[in-house]
């Protein structure tokens, strides 16, 4: 995944993340008081919706881009102030140490799957949470895009483009549910609950839906192609095939929901 995106964009477009979101945020079961951390903040309209939630509690915004960041400051600094705190921070990488405090909840939407290695993805983020406190997040899995996927896959292996994609596995890990479920089980969560719902998303037209490839879905991708000649070819080929589709320019996302707990072991 590339460090930075068109944070400007991607507020504009992310519609279909708010409705994902708002499943995640159903699944919250708070006091109102707790200190939480989003993971993959980005442009902040989730995190505003987690904030209302947590009257008086705070949360801290983490992401990778500084893009974002910048724009979530912008977007929710106005309205809620010393509540709301903002880190760049690879989640990778981010523990107990990294972090500086424990949180009482862990939020994340349309974020886990940029991250490759979710066994240490999951026991960092369990020794971010004081004991007690829980994980609630929803990020793409399963089959997550595999129709779209499949037509990229035959593009890349066109002679053009693939020299820029030979032995790259790919920017995600599209978990399953029981695999996730599993890995969370194994960092030391319990009354784990994960599962896959089909949440597919239609875009308006031609220009939104080449939009939404080049910012939101491929710009792993297009980073690795140095022609930008190319890389309108890339996402003219898509756009074109899914606009002869039955339902034009749907894209056949999953998400997978995640809900864990660490044990609170204060009364043992």
């Amino acid at each position: 995944m590339a460090n930075e995106w068109n944070a400007d964009v991607y507020h504009r477009v992310s519609d279909p993340h708010m409705t994902w979101g708002a499943r995640a945020l159903a699944m919250l079961r708070v006091r109102g008081d707790e200190t939480a951390i989003d993971c993959g903040c980005g442009t902040g309209r989730l995190t505003a919706e987690l904030l209302e939630r947590l009257p008086d509690g705070r949360v801290i915004a983490i992401d990778r881009s500084q893009n974002m960041l910048d724009a979530a400051r912008d977007y929710l600094a106005p309205r809620f102030g010393d509540r709301v705190s903002f880190r760049q921070a690879d989640l990778q990488e981010l523990d107990r140490d990294a972090l500086g405090e424990e949180v009482d909840l862990i939020f994340s939407t349309a974020t886990f799957h940029w991250i490759l290695d979710h066994p240490r993805l999951f026991a960092n983020l369990y020794g971010i949470l004081r004991p007690g406190g829980w994980l609630i997040a929803q990020c793409g899995g399963g089959p997550n895009l595999a129709g779209l996927l499949a037509r990229a896959a035959a593009l890349q292996a066109e002679p053009e483009f693939a020299p820029y994609f030979a032995g790259w596995p790919g920017p995600w890990e599209f978990s399953d549910d029981v695999t996730a479920a599993e890995r969370l089980r194994a960092a030391g969560f319990t009354d784990v609950e994960t599962n896959l719902e089909y949440m597919p998303a239609t875009i308006d037209d031609a220009a939104a839906f080449r939009e939404f490839l080049t910012n939101v879905i491929f710009g792993a991708h297009l980073a690795r192609i140095p022609d930008p000649a190319l890389r309108e070819r890339y996402v003219d080929h898509l756009t074109e095939l899914a606009a002869a589709d039955s339902t034009p320019f749907e894209l056949d996302y999953w998400r997978l929901n995640l809900r864990a707990r660490r044990p609170d072991t204060s009364n043992r």
